[in-house]
């Protein structure tokens, strides 16, 4: 890798907000073909490069000291963005996005699959994560009702074991509630336009969200103390630009009080088109859910395999199953095309 694709891959790991923690990872395993400067990694930490990033990146510096100094960056090539849609065009939008979203719930199949948790922790606060158990799950959906069977705790069979039997910090509801919630007119939810996205290959409505806390029913319990709060929340909503459906929302928790044991919770929820049976639908793919209590910071990465049509005689296999891709899970800017040339 030039120096050059590596400053374009930390630029955009920061618009995208990449975990800090993965891009200095991914830092740590590249080969400079030209020497790294201090003042490119100076331009990037301003930039909003993180600490574990920029230390990767410190690390470079020396590792390339022999290297042929790196060209200077080429001018930026004229670019013609995406225009927003205008007010009348976004209220257009958002109707229909908020009916596709008030319809999801209903328009679900029954089906089964497999639900993977893996919990993390890091009593140290600098996200220093080590793994605390692997959690595999039975879930069936059936009349819009949610039933989760433990089946494997650490690739190991578990019998009679109850999702609420399991301790820490556990989710669900993944399929419909929060997206429900959002875009209901109790919520009095604020919406403004924000962007144009790529997800997944498809291009995306991206809206901010506001749910006021005296509207919000998002509730986080505290199992230390046995108490329950109501907290409001902020975020993005992706919607297919072709369909108008929901296909992820990212989610920060606020109005918490200063005394309750849990002061930061946030949630970045991805669905994807999926066969079930012969049809396709839109289905969740990845929940992860981040809390922190005091310096101790939980989180939980759900994933969701192995989608089944429901039926009497539907089986489904427990065998352990791999990682979603990141890739799958990482926004990329609108595409650009270039801008015409002036005659």
């Amino acid at each position: 890798m030039t120096v050059a694709q590596l400053r374009t891959f930390i630029r955009s790991s920061v618009q995208m907000r990449n975990d800090d923690r993965q891009v200095a990872e991914f830092v740590r395993k590249v080969r400079l073909k030209d020497k790294l400067d201090a003042r490119v990694v100076e331009d990037l930490q301003g930039q909003g490069a993180g600490p574990r990033t920029v230390a990767a990146l410190k690390e470079l510096i020396s590792a390339t000291a022999s290297l042929p100094d790196a060209p200077p960056p080429e001018a930026p090539t004229a670019i013609a963005t995406i225009p927003s849609p205008d007010s009348i065009e976004q209220k257009k939008i958002l109707a229909e996005v908020t009916q596709r979203a008030l319809d999801y719930s209903d328009s679900l199949p029954n089906f089964l699959c497999t639900q993977v948790t893996r919990r993390h922790a890091d009593p140290s606060g600098q996200e220093n994560w080590r793994t605390v158990d692997t959690i595999q799950e039975r879930l069936s959906y059936n009349d819009h009702k949610e039933d989760y069977k433990v089946v494997l705790v650490n690739n190991t069979p578990v019998n009679n074991v109850d999702h609420t039997q399991l301790g820490g910090a556990t989710s669900s509801g993944e399929f419909g509630s929060m997206l429900r919630e959002i875009f209901q007119p109790d919520s009095h939810t604020e919406f403004e336009w924000e962007r144009w996205a790529t997800l997944r290959g498809r291009r995306m409505y991206v809206f901010s969200f506001r749910v006021p806390q005296r509207y919000s029913k998002y509730s986080i319990y505290a199992r230390d103390v046995d108490r329950q709060i109501i907290a409001g929340y902020h975020g993005l909503v992706y919607a297919d630009r072709d369909t108008k459906q929901v296909m992820r929302i990212r989610m920060d928790a606020d109005g918490i009080p200063p005394d309750f044991p849990v002061q930061k919770v946030s949630l970045d929820l991805n669905y994807d088109f999926t066969m079930n049976g012969d049809k396709e639908f839109v289905l969740p793919l990845k929940a992860d859910l981040k809390s922190s209590q005091g310096r101790f910071l939980n989180w939980n990465e759900v994933e969701f395999h192995l989608y089944r049509k429901f039926g009497t005689d539907t089986s489904i296999t427990f065998d352990p199953v791999g990682e979603i891709p990141e890739d799958r899970l990482q926004e990329q800017p609108a595409q650009k095309v270039p801008a015409p040339i002036q005659q």
